[in-house]
């Protein structure tokens, strides 16, 4: 993975629409974590039809162009390809890394999470251009994914890996430094930046961490 993606990777801010009480709301809000700098989001609204997911992909993506960003599609692959996005990011159950390789070639990137360094090792010999890892702290929107994994995780995975790691779970500007020097090559936030009160703020501080 060439330099210029990697660094475009240090901060992945991830969607949840449910935190606005309006679309209008959650499109002003990344527009000002774009503005302050995010160069990567992940568009992850798993209740959607398959028809809203492609809507709002469609102005996340006109919304990322502008400000020079890229745009992931969490598990469809398909709303990636008809929304132009630059990647895909795959869960445990979705289509397979080397499944979605044939469809996409090497036009775009693909992420995939994981929560232990099996499915790290796994997602890696699998062809996949980076991961996620976590939940590194506890939080809500991972609840279902089971215990925090720990910073001591984040070190033995980057131990045995050598593609790109983010970090998620928890992660907030004042947590931030400690997941960085843990390992992490990013951080991939959602209610660290999307639930603040001054979004903007919010990111101009945990960018200041990651340079």
């Amino acid at each position: 993975m060439d330099q210029e993606l990697s660094a475009g990777l240090k901060l992945y801010l991830i969607t949840d629409r449910k935190l606005f009480s309006t679309q209008c709301s959650m499109y002003l809000a990344m527009e000002d974590a774009l503005e302050a700098g995010v160069k990567t989001v992940q568009l992850r609204e798993k209740d959607l039809s398959v028809r809203e997911l492609f809507h709002m992909a469609v102005w996340l993506r006109e919304l990322t162009k502008e400000h020079g960003a890229r745009l992931f599609i969490n598990d469809r692959v398909d709303v990636a390809i008809a929304s132009g996005a630059d990647g895909v990011h795959l869960g445990r159950s979705s289509m397979p890394v080397h499944a979605v390789r044939k469809l996409v070639g090497e036009s775009m990137i693909i992420g995939v999470s994981s929560h232990s360094v099996q499915e790290a090792r796994e997602a890696e010999e699998e062809g996949a251009d980076f991961i996620t890892l976590g939940p590194v702290y506890a939080t809500p929107s991972k609840l279902k994914y089971g215990d925090p994994v720990g910073l001591n995780m984040v070190k033995e995975v980057k131990s045995v890996g050598a593609i790109p790691l983010l970090a998620i779970g928890g992660i907030k500007p004042d947590n931030a430094k400690e997941v960085m020097d843990s390992g992490a090559d990013g951080l991939a936030l959602i209610t660290g930046i999307l639930a603040s009160v001054n979004i903007r703020k919010a990111t101009e501080a945990i960018l200041r961490v990651l340079q």
